[in-house]
This record gives C-alpha cells, sequence and structure tokens, in this order.
C-alpha cells in the first residue's frame, strides 16, 4: 500500500475549485459576491474577494493564512471589497509569511490608504504584483503551476486568469518497479526520463519502465467582461473554465450596456473555446436562486457540459 502511496502521488496532485461568491453586484441573502479558492497540490489561491470573503472562508473551514497569493480581477466592489478586510485579519492572527497579491495598479493606494488612516503596520510583508490589462502575461510561475493573466472587455480595466499545471512526470509501472526492486531515490528521476541500470549493470530505458503522462490541467477563470473573441486564445481547451452568465439572454440588450454576458453566450464561448467543462456564475440578484436554471438550460442549449456554480462546493479540474 505504501508504494502505491509513495509512487502515485506526483501524478495524483489535487487540483479543485471551491466557490464562496457568486453573485453580480448586489449580495443576496442566499449569495455573496465573487471570490473562490483554487486548490492545486495543497497551495490556496485566492481569486477576487467580494464582501464577507472571510466570513465564507470561515464557514467553509478554509484558514486563511494557507493563502499566499490573491488574485484580483478588477476593481469594482463586488470583486476586492473584502480584501482590506482579509488582509487585516491575516495581520491580527499573527500572520508573518509573505502575501502575494496580484490586481490593477490603484490596488496598491486604495490599500495603502486604507492602512495609513487606520495607522495600520502589516505585520509581515505584502507584496504587490501590478496586473496588464492590456496584454496576456505570467504574473506567477513555480514548477507546478503558472497563472497567467489576460484582458477583458468590461467597463473599467479587468483580467481574466488561467491556472495553467506545469508538466507531469510519466507514471511508473508499479509491478515492473517491484520487480526489479528500484530503490526509492531513483524513482522521480526515471519519471523525468532517466534510465535505470540494475545491480547486474543491465540498462532498462525509462520509456519501458513507464507509461505516459497525463496531460497538464488547466483552469480559466472569466469575471466581468463583454463577449469577445479577443481572449479565446487564452482560454483555449481548458479543463474547467468559469464564466460569468449575469443574464438570461433575453436581455443581451442589457448585457452589452453593462459590459456583461448572458448564458447563452457564455455556452457559445465554451464551444468555441473547445474547454471541457463549463461553470456558470456571477449572476444578477433579478434571478433567484430557484430561477437559475434558466440560465443552465440556455448554455447548456450551446454547450451541453455545462454546470452552475454553488457556493460550497468543490469543482474538479479534469
Amino acid at each position: 500500500m505504501s508504494f502505491v502511496w509513495i509512487f502515485g502521488s506526483i501524478n495524483n496532485m489535487r487540483f479543485s475549485v471551491l466557490i464562496l461568491g457568486n453573485s453580480s453586484a448586489t449580495p443576496m441573502y442566499e449569495r455573496h459576491p465573487t471570490a473562490q479558492v483554487v486548490n492545486h497540490n495543497e497551495q490556496l489561491y485566492l481569486i477576487d474577494c467580494g464582501e464577507g470573503t472571510q466570513m465564507q472562508l470561515t464557514r467553509y473551514g478554509i484558514k486563511s493564512n494557507r493563502i499566499n497569493h490573491i488574485f484580483i480581477s478588477h476593481l469594482h466592489g463586488d470583486h476586492y471589497l473584502g480584501l482590506v478586510g482579509l488582509v487585516s485579519s491575516m495581520h491580527l492572527m499573527g500572520r508573518k509569511s509573505d502575501l502575494h497579491l496580484y490586481g490593477p495598479a490603484p490596488l496598491e493606494e486604495i490599500l495603502a490608504l486604507n492602512f495609513k488612516y487606520s495607522e495600520t503596520e502589516l505585520r509581515y510583508n505584502l507584496i504587490f504584483h501590478p496586473t496588464n490589462p492590456h496584454e496576456q502575461e505570467v504574473v506567477y510561475d513555480s514548477k507546478l503551476l503558472r497563472v497567467e493573466s489576460f484582458p477583458l472587455r468590461h467597463r473599467i480595466a479587468c483580467t481574466g486568469f488561467r491556472f495553467q499545471e506545469g508538466e507531469r512526470p510519466a507514471k511508473l509501472d508499479m509491478e515492473k518497479a517491484a520487480k526489479l526492486e528500484i530503490p526509492t531515490a531513483l524513482i522521480n528521476g526515471i519519471k523525468w526520463g532517466l534510465d535505470f541500470t540494475d545491480k547486474d549493470g543491465k540498462v532498462y530505458p525509462s520509456s519501458e519502465l513507464t507509461t505516459a503522462p497525463p496531460r497538464p490541467r488547466s483552469y480559466a477563470y472569466c469575471s466581468d467582461t463583454v463577449r469577445i473573441p479577443d481572449y479565446l486564445p487564452s482560454i483555449h481547451r481548458a479543463n474547467l473554465l468559469y464564466h460569468e452568465s449575469t443574464f438570461l439572454d433575453e436581455m443581451r440588450e442589457r448585457a452589452v450596456e453593462t459590459f456583461h454576458t448572458t448564458a447563452l453566450q457564455a455556452g457559445e464561448v465554451a464551444k468555441q473555446a473547445e474547454v471541457n467543462h463549463l461553470l456558470l456564475g456571477h449572476y444578477s440578484a433579478r434571478y433567484k436562486t430557484r430561477e437559475l436554471n434558466l440560465l443552465l438550460d440556455e448554455a447548456r442549449s450551446a454547450f451541453p457540459h455545462t454546470d452552475l456554480s454553488v457556493e460550497g462546493k468543490w469543482y474538479d479540474v479534469e
């Protein structure tokens, strides 16, 4: 059992998204402004931070000090007004580790102003990374995960984010590894292409001991935007796409006026981008929770592999 766990864990890394809030500008009793947590290999990332985000984190058992990277799409209040409170609470709870914040350049000034007049000096380093609303760029990169921002078209500068998993190693043939008594210390190298030489000097190519790795997974997040073709390359073939669907298509004129997308348009975008699965969100307060299936049906008419995002639910990226 332990052999399977040691050699299988790398290729079984968790990659999932928790919806904390999926309402649009006006909070509702049963729905909260936009916020979500991405869990990749037990590293937590926060996307957007509407009002009440820290309460939602507590409600769903997420310790805020496990979050080291926060990504803010734009400066409409329903996407960032919870940030000052969350950052301040991290300070009060004795956080010491660095916190990286990615968002529109003016956000740094907004935070500084709040801390100036509350006479707050954070106990930890808040490291700000301004995003570029005009072109795609890599804002975070580690061996396991890369995050790219890309321009959306909203009433103010706005970016989407794509979480792209790094290349994963090949899968080890468990039976062959056990039969050859391959030392644990050599397993990782074999998965990455190194050959194995046994005690008698016989060489076993890595290709004979492994099978091809699964395709790296990706999660794309499109917050507020009018539908345009410009961002399709940035979300192309994502395993999971979260796309705003503020209105039913009967309100398409209103969607254009407010720089938003309808549920039908979100489904059409998912189809064009050839994604695996679509999650709807950013629902207008005009639709009660029991009415959200109308948006779902509309999106599914264009892209069947669609679900409504539900607060408190984890969605696997697969």
